[in-house]
């Protein structure tokens, strides 16, 4: 194998035990000598094949593998591949709350087997064929009896924390997560909760007064660890757990989520729309589809349902709610609802700015759906459609693109209170502007709307 072949992954080198690296397309993860003991008791007690069957744990095969410095070099495994890497802040609220309990799920059968997870970083958790799923092997360590739980805070930080204040004060709290990249602090998030959750007694012990104790501690140092029997840790768990379960949120009441009963589609638009983009995918035959501005994934699921891996994105956290729960509901597992804001998608952030990938860097997907979208983008955020077109360009190869003109009624709506300053929005100059980038395939008119859909593949 060459080097210049090999490229290590950028998030993945923090851990002494080891770090992940693709080569030829396939990702590898390296295990130095440091980690042999843990990583056979993880083979050997049972709980690596306890967590694959149970769909907690990616699975991999151990491969032959060169190095240079083999008197460091224990193993290299190959887990399987985790198509499209998704963060925390780009989750809804079920998506981080069942995250939550498959980490505490793992943490249980992991004492079960003489082992306790190390870490609780949400971002070892992947959603892999629609359910959450561990993806990091090196994250287990033998269990210690009398020794606390070492991934308590972490889990605070990453799991209960962001949860109880999406639940209590307001669900764009989750956003907090790109700011801070090692999970929220306690002592912020406890300033940021009401006065109420005090009164919660979970809440108040592993919030607040979790905050109170860091708080208290952090200039001293440590001599030695309060020692806690395994049963007690069992119920730190167990408490930890029903928390979490306890945790609600209800998406209601905002304009996206509730878009379809509202949209100005006829019955035999929709119809004709969906029979369209149909149409479209059959003549492509798409291996990846990303839809962007995808509501509760109606539209998504023609993709998804063909057995089309398709990430479903929405900057609405309401409606991505409801369409991860459809998506459960349904035991979906090709499609992946996400959040984002494409008119400030997320960036590549952490040391470097490269320890999680900019939404960006984790394209070109093969298709890109943008379906009801140009509008917003062009008038609600002033975007110059050559912009858009660009944008898009770099990001596929086929676009099914929708226009909207200003005739529909959405687009005076959206009008109605501001200036119209738009007046190159329109089909003549979207095709043109669009021809820069991409070739029309095929446009058809919606029946019984005043839209057009168009089939386009990049120049």
């Amino acid at each position: 194998m060459k080097s210049e072949e090999k490229q290590n992954i950028a998030g993945s080198f923090r851990d002494p035990s080891g770090f992940l690296f693709k080569e030829n397309g396939k990702i590898y993860r390296r295990i130095n000598k440091v980690y042999a003991d843990d990583y056979e008791q993880l083979m050997f007690s049972g709980l690596y094949n306890k967590l694959v069957e149970n769909h907690l744990l990616i699975p991999h095969i151990e491969t032959e593998f060169k190095s240079a410095d083999n008197d460091l070099l224990y193993k290299i495994i190959q887990p399987e591949l985790v198509q499209f890497i998704s963060y925390p802040y780009e989750w809804s609220f079920s998506q981080l709350k069942d995250a939550a309990l498959t980490t505490l799920n793992i943490q249980k059968i992991a004492m079960e087997h003489g082992m306790s997870l190390k870490d609780s970083t949400a971002y070892n958790i992947q959603f892999w064929n629609g359910k959450p799923v561990l993806i990091d092997t090196l994250s287990f360590e033998k269990y210690k009896e009398g020794e606390p739980w070492v991934a308590y805070k972490q889990f605070c930080q990453h799991f209960l924390l962001p949860l109880v204040l999406m639940s209590y004060t307001d669900i764009r709290l989750s956003q907090l997560f790109r700011i801070y990249i090692d999970g929220i602090p306690l002592d912020l998030g406890a300033k940021l909760l009401p006065r109420k959750t005090r009164f919660k007694f979970s809440i108040f012990a592993h919030i607040h007064l979790h905050a109170k104790s860091q708080k208290k501690y952090e200039d001293k140092a440590i001599e030695k660890r309060s020692r806690i029997s395994k049963f007690k840790l069992l119920a730190l768990i167990d408490s930890l757990e029903t928390t979490v379960k306890n945790l609600k949120w209800n998406p209601k009441g905002t304009e996206w989520a509730d878009y379809y009963d509202i949209t100005n589609y006829s019955s035999d638009a929709f119809k004709c729309k969906k029979n369209y983009i149909e149409e479209f995918l059959k003549s492509i035959n798409p291996a990846s589809v990303w839809d962007l501005g995808a509501n509760t994934g109606i539209f998504s699921r023609i993709a998804s349902e063909k057995n089309i891996p398709t990430i479903s994105f929405d900057v609405d956290p309401a409606a991505v709610e409801k369409n991860y729960q459809i998506c459960k509901e349904k035991n979906e597992t090709n499609i992946l609802p996400l959040v984002l804001d494409l008119t400030n998608p997320s960036g590549g952030i952490g040391w470097a700015n490269q320890e999680r990938m900019s939404f960006i860097e984790r394209g070109p997907v093969d298709t890109v759906f943008a379906l009801a979208l140009i509008h917003h983008l062009a008038i609600s955020n002033n975007l110059p459609l050559i912009n858009i077109a660009e944008f898009f360009s770099s990001i596929c190869k086929f676009l099914i693109i929708e226009f909207v003109p200003k005739s529909d009624s959405q687009v005076k709506k959206l009008l109605l209170t501001r200036e119209d300053i738009f007046d190159k929005y329109d089909k003549e100059n979207f095709e043109k502007d669009f021809d820069n980038y991409f070739n029309i395939r095929k446009y058809l008119k919606i029946e019984g709307s005043e839209r057009y859909l168009y089939l386009m593949e990049k120049k």
